[in-house]
């Protein structure tokens, strides 16, 4: 029997400014969908893994929630932003060894309330700092802009990098969102417009940084053989890697400089057997523009230090070279943390993208960063098998 795993369900919400329901009814939603995408039963999903956001409202007893009985694999997972791909591959390696035979990964959130703006959704999500933590707040640093502004600020400052150039992948990600029917946001936008946006954090711009929505978003893993016989194309996993850099914020370190994906990335391609030059669609986790540019780096896609010629260069858009978030990922289409980079992969593999439909799409590059460039998770996905 092959057991080689491959995503074989999605399942998207509404998403978005949606107002009245849970984060458990979103997260119960979307592994519905998933597996009706999928042509399976619920009752045939033997495995659930969850994530939710920071209200981590979405937990074990999403089970009962959805009426599931004698699950083979249960349990939740929190690598924030990548926490997607960390599911999908303790799934494969479950579906790999016989231990499940179709796993539900699901992430859900609702921070929006209405008549509340988007800007205040995780205000209090955090708790109180203490001790030494308490500095930090006292000067300012109190939520993760501004850490990612100072992440951003040291690369500027060793490499040159420039808010036009950040500015530069804003805009190539709208202009892949305006292809996409399930964005938020779909108006292109120029890099005057950019940088006319107001300042969150110096020195990023409200362009710079990702949206707020509510929603769900789960994928069914299951073997090859199985998904033979399913309604949808196999989206095959053939590799995967996770990074946990340890940064230390001090003198002398390379906070800000690089992240996790320069140790998961050549892993995970390792693993699958492909180079970087095979990759068409690279889906990048981006919570702010800065996070897609080191991810470039760090992958190898240009050298340390060029990216910010490289994403000025013409290579993001989608009359570029390199397919990058061709969804408009979390800037301009719906912030699901690393499930948002992960769907619209699974979307581009099965060759379902519509208009935004990658040329190249042999090869799909994901990628998930959690924290402060704290934890980071690399997917290699392709509609062939290995």
């Amino acid at each position: 029997m092959n057991r080689a795993p491959v995503i074989a369900g999605l399942g998207i919400t509404e998403m978005g400014k949606v107002y009245g329901r849970t984060a458990p009814e979103f997260a119960a939603e979307a592994v519905r969908l998933a597996a009706a995408d999928a042509g399976l039963e619920l009752g045939e999903v033997d495995g659930l893994l969850t994530n939710t956001g920071l209200s981590r409202d979405v937990g074990l007893g999403l089970q009962r929630d959805l009426g599931l009985r004698d699950l083979r694999l249960l349990s939740e997972v929190q690598a924030y932003g990548s926490s997607a791909g960390a599911m999908v591959q303790y799934a494969s390696m479950a579906v790999s060894c016989g231990m499940a035979d179709a796993v539900a990964c699901v992430f859900a959130d609702a921070p929006l309330k209405e008549r509340s703006p988007g800007g205040s959704a995780y205000a209090s999500a955090g708790r109180a700092p203490k001790g030494w933590q308490g500095l930090a707040a006292a000067s300012g640093i109190s939520s993760a802009t501004t850490m990612y502004a100072l992440a951003a600020r040291r690369h500027m400052t060793t490499y040159g990098t420039t808010s036009e150039q950040l500015g530069a992948i804003a805009v190539a990600q709208r202009a892949w969102a305006a292809r996409n029917p399930l964005a938020q946001l779909r108006e292109p936008i120029t890099l005057a417009d950019h940088q006319a946006s107001r300042w969150i954090t110096e020195p990023f711009h409200l362009l710079d940084c990702c949206l707020v929505s509510n929603g769900g978003v789960a994928v069914i893993v299951t073997s090859a053989d199985r998904a033979a016989h399913l309604r949808q194309p196999p989206v095959h996993v053939l590799g995967w890697a996770q990074a946990h850099p340890g940064h230390v914020m001090g003198r002398g370190s390379d906070f800000g400089l690089v992240s996790g994906a320069a140790i998961s990335g050549p892993a995970a391609l390792k693993m699958a057997g492909v180079t970087l030059s095979d990759v068409g669609v690279a889906e990048l986790y981006d919570c702010y523009t800065y996070t897609v540019l080191i991810s470039l780096e760090d992958y190898g896609f240009c050298a340390k230090g060029e990216g910010g010629d490289f994403v000025t260069s013409g290579v993001l858009g989608p009359e570029g070279s390199l397919a990058v978030n061709t969804g408009g990922g979390q800037l301009s289409s719906y912030y699901m943390w690393g499930m948002t980079p992960l769907s619209e992969a699974v979307i581009q593999a099965r060759g379902q993208g519509g208009d935004r439909q990658a040329a190249r799409n042999d090869v799909v590059l994901v990628s998930g960063n959690g924290g402060v460039l704290d934890h980071h998770s690399t997917l290699v996905l392709s509609p062939r098998a290995r």
